[in-house]
């Protein structure tokens, strides 16, 4: 229950911030909340699932395209928009993950990679349809999310609603399905447990709720790139799941406040971004091998089990 009250009390604390900071920071805090939602559908394949894809861009990228061409050649609404940019991803990755599942290891990412790219190479040729390497211009959100504020607590609330979804998708059977499929997939398998279809779905999962990550880019940026989809973009997920712990569920919300907040920060001082999230990875993976999440809940384990010791030698001192 303590941690549903802290859980409340920051989204408390997430209504009142833009009436505290500047339109900049606010900025940095939708693009936070865009990506920390791109990097915990990531965890669900590499966090719940034990597998590291390189292509999970590829949804993203797909999710932006999708929600970004039908704002600029139809009259659909944004609430619709997002809902097909969820489908289409969703689309992409059955296909796609129909293929993967049936790798592991290596051989899965380097797999999701390669799918990856081929999803980026026939977006930046397709000049007719996404724009080629011009990418997608003027995509226009609806004139009442226009302001850096409304479009804030909009992308909060699509965010906090699409994270509630996952965290009862993470803690139900399926959930520990997932979850045993990363311990041990050939035990899993023994006790009659179909792992290809478990994972497929986890896979359709991860990439429909990238796909709206991507469909809330769009308008907030106002255009689109084929980059989105190419496998560097891939590679901040993995960096933010990283920073924040892959072995929570609210790991890759903290690396990515850490790594857009960093970003924001030192962009404005250097133009040595890459060495700068370079050193901060070697870092965090030689002392801090579970994330900060990972480092947190080991403080909090060690403190619980020092007050549980004091209790007990308490006790045994009173009954003496």
């Amino acid at each position: 229950m303590l941690r549903y009250w802290w859980l409340g009390l920051i989204f408390i604390a997430l209504l009142f911030l833009p009436l505290v900071i500047g339109e900049f920071w606010v900025h940095v805090a939708i693009e936070i909340l865009i990506l920390g939602l791109f990097a915990v559908s990531f965890n669900m394949i590499f966090g719940y699932m034990g597998q590291l894809s390189f292509g999970h861009a590829a949804y993203f990228g797909v999710g932006a395209y999708a929600t970004g061409l039908l704002l600029v050649k139809t009259s659909v609404p944004l609430p619709v928009a997002l809902a097909v940019s969820m489908v289409t991803a969703g689309l992409f990755a059955l296909v796609i993950g129909y293929f993967c599942v049936r790798m592991t290891g290596i051989y899965f990412a380097i797999l999701t990679m390669a799918f990856g790219q081929m999803l980026y190479y026939i977006i930046f040729q397709w000049y007719s349809f996404t724009g080629g390497d011009d990418g997608l211009q003027g995509i226009v959100p609806p004139a009442w999310l226009m302001s850096a504020w409304a479009y804030y607590y909009f992308t909060l609330f699509i965010v906090v609603a699409a994270m509630i979804v996952m965290w009862f998708i993470s803690e139900s059977p399926f959930g520990y399905t997932m979850r045993s499929i990363r311990e041990n997939a050939d035990r899993t398998r023994f006790i009659g447990i179909n792992v290809r279809k478990y994972m497929l779905i986890n896979f359709v999962v991860a990439g429909m709720f990238a796909g709206l990550a991507g469909g809330l880019l769009g308008p907030f940026n106002r255009s689109i790139a084929p980059d989105l989809c190419n496998w560097h973009q891939s590679g901040v997920p993995v960096f933010m799941t990283v920073i924040g712990g892959p072995l929570g569920f609210f790991g890759p919300m903290i690396g990515s406040v850490i790594y857009t907040f960093l970003f924001a920060f030192v962009t404005g001082f250097t133009e040595y971004w890459p060495l700068t999230i370079g050193l901060v990875i070697v870092f965090v993976v030689l002392f801090m091998p579970g994330g900060v999440l990972g480092l947190a809940q080991s403080k909090f384990k060690t403190l619980g089990a020092r007050d549980s010791m004091a209790e007990t030698q308490g006790s045994m001192d009173t009954e003496t």
